[in-house]
């Protein structure tokens, strides 16, 4: 989660808001980093997650990440939860909750909903008070407080 605090840290030169993440693989490597980028590329869809995702499939050669783990600072949103879902992702970790568009367990539960073909290990909450403090702090500065 340290890996995904520094990628979300560097999201911060771009103005983007602050989340990273980090995907292992089975064996500890990381095969893919993020950050959010959609400032910097005029991309709705540059989540952190979404970024990981892609390098780990660029890294494997292939779309199918099982035995990856993605770590990211903030819940994925309901596009980055199905991404996960989508690239058979086996385990999710994760920092802060959104209260407002998490899709992993404060809105929806797509990351273990039994009516999807996969579902993910989920663990909420490590290093979850300073992944809030981050983006707090972000959104205190924006918003000129």
């Amino acid at each position: 989660m340290r890996l995904a605090l520094d990628e979300a840290r560097a999201a911060l030169a771009t103005d983007d808001v602050p989340v990273g993440a980090v995907l292992v693989d089975a064996d500890g490597h990381v095969i893919g980093r993020g950050r959010n980028r959609r400032e910097e590329r005029g991309d709705p869809t540059a989540h952190a997650e979404v970024e990981a995702l892609r390098e780990g499939a660029r890294e494997r050669g292939l779309w199918r990440l099982d035995g990856a783990t993605l770590y990211v600072t903030l819940e994925p949103c309901a596009m980055c939860a199905g991404a996960l879902v989508n690239a058979r992702v086996t385990a999710l970790v994760y920092g802060a909750r959104d209260p407002r568009a998490g899709a992993v367990e404060s809105l929806y539960q797509v990351c273990t909903d039994p009516r999807l073909n996969h579902r993910l290990e989920v663990r909420a909450g490590v290093l979850e008070a300073e992944c809030a403090q981050l983006l707090r702090d972000f959104f205190r500065r924006r918003r000129g407080r």
